[in-house]
């Protein structure tokens, strides 16, 4: 894939997924705010799941976040497209669809 195409990639996804972070971020903060009202138990008790729903996804943009990250590393020193483990290149259309993918199709269904 050419350098700039994964760049282009790898910076929007960076950035769509740091939003999407802060978003469920101030959502969480809100959760905790209306959980610590006065009012009906039922509503803290809801307000705590959904805090708790949203720190499983909000763990799981950061981990994507590490992921594009180490892309983003890999870019720079010149190893980008090709897998972390074996060295094999990793088809284009992969990282069309998966700009930070460390791993061929293979590799992935074996772990």
């Amino acid at each position: 894939m050419d350098e700039k195409r994964a760049a282009e990639l790898l910076d929007t996804e960076h950035r769509e997924v740091m939003e999407l972070l802060e978003e469920i971020e101030q959502a969480g903060s809100n959760d905790r705010d209306g959980a610590n009202e006065q009012g009906d138990m039922a509503d803290s008790e809801e307000s705590l799941t959904d805090e708790q729903q949203e720190s499983a996804v909000a763990e799981g943009l950061r981990l994507r976040l590490d992921a594009i990250e180490r892309a983003q590393q890999r870019l720079r020193e010149g190893t980008y497209g090709r897998s972390v483990r074996s060295g094999d290149p990793i088809p284009d259309e992969r990282l069309e669809a998966d700009p930070a993918a460390e791993l061929t199709v293979d590799e992935a269904l074996e772990s």
